[in-house]
């Protein structure tokens, strides 16, 4: 399958999309907030919205060249398009809006476990259902290139885990390229070979998620993979570590060898609870009041007033961790990683 190029700036109200990118036969997702071009760019692939300069192509199909004029229009565009609300057709049946302008499903409902759905309507499906049939109705079209917008926005918390699981199965059965754009990080490390964070239509960083959670280019970087940030002011410390006073004023130390002004990260996980004092010296201190205690699983995600915790469910069972209550968070020196505040 040929990849997806696309070099292109696209004007939008506040700022400018400026995004270089090759998608091969993999998933890429862009992760970042609301109004950060994400949508504007699958517009853009789809010749939804026209860019003021670049290139968009796949393989010796060029459907945008400002240079040369080219400008298709989104029909003869080979797109497979899946919205955020799916933009089934109420009216229509499964089958129906897989089929919709004449095309065949070709097996399409049974690789995606719909076939007994054919004679349903939108209304009677679950969402993750609803999403298989937006997924068919996009792949009916044999497209060169995928785009997903928002793809688990319209789920429920409840159902969104195994959907995820669902969905990322199926990206993998249809191996071409594909780029899907979400807020969550969480989704994006799940659904996606390589994930980048656009914030304000620029490429932060782009990699494996593993690379984002272990080497973020930036502190914004890993606040959407999910850290905690605190801000300090950092200076050489004894025994080779880094001490830093938080605005709080409280002193904790990090491995990492910088100084001045400081954005502090660290990972929900790698924070342990305790009701009272910690016996390990070597150990980073942070007291708080307990705000919220959230399931997610087998995990539960505590957040305090300055940072959030996630611990097992046995721990927070054990400890009895609820709203209102004090308790110690402690984390290593080696967890705690330091970016100098831009």
């Amino acid at each position: 399958m040929a990849p997806l190029r696309l070099d292109l700036s696209l004007p939008l109200r506040a700022f400018a999309l400026e995004l270089a990118l090759e998608v091969g036969s993999e998933t890429v997702a862009l992760v970042g907030p609301s109004g950060s071009g994400k949508t504007s760019l699958l517009r853009s692939i789809a010749g939804l919205a026209r860019p003021e300069r670049g290139l968009i192509s796949t393989g010796a199909d060029v459907w945008f060249d400002s240079a040369r004029g080219i400008d298709l229009r989104p029909e003869h565009r080979s797109v497979g398009f899946v919205f955020q609300e799916y933009a089934l057709f109420p009216h229509l049946s499964v089958e129906q809006n897989v089929t919709f302008g004449g095309r065949r499903a070709d097996g399409l409902l049974r690789r995606l476990r719909i076939e007994d759905l054919a004679r349903a309507k939108p209304a009677e499906l679950s969402g993750g259902e609803r999403q298989r049939v937006a997924l068919a109705r996009a792949l009916a079209r044999d497209p060169q290139v995928l785009l997903l917008d928002e793809p688990m926005a319209a789920l429920d918390p409840h159902t969104r885990g195994a959907v995820r699981a669902e969905l990322h199965d199926l990206l993998r059965d249809f191996p071409l390229p594909t780029l899907l754009v979400t807020h969550d990080f969480e989704d994006a490390a799940v659904l996606a070979d390589r994930v980048g964070v656009l914030v304000d239509g620029r490429l932060r960083q782009l990699g494996r998620p593993a690379e984002l959670l272990g080497t973020p280019a930036d502190a914004f970087v890993a606040a959407f993979a999910g850290a905690n940030i605190l801000s300090g002011v950092a200076e050489r410390g004894a025994d080779g570590l880094t001490s830093v006073r938080l605005d709080d004023r409280t002193t904790i130390y990090s491995t990492d060898e910088t100084v001045g002004a400081v954005d502090v990260i660290v990972y929900p996980w790698d924070v342990s609870l305790a009701l009272g004092p910690h016996s390990d010296s070597a150990l980073n201190v942070v007291t708080g009041e307990i705000l919220s205690v959230a399931r997610l699983g087998n995990r539960v995600r505590i957040r305090l007033e300055t940072m959030t915790a996630e611990i097992t469910t046995r721990s927070a069972e054990r400890l009895g961790l609820r709203p209102g209550a004090h308790v110690v968070a402690s984390f290593k020196a080696t967890a705690t990683r330091l970016f100098p505040r831009s």
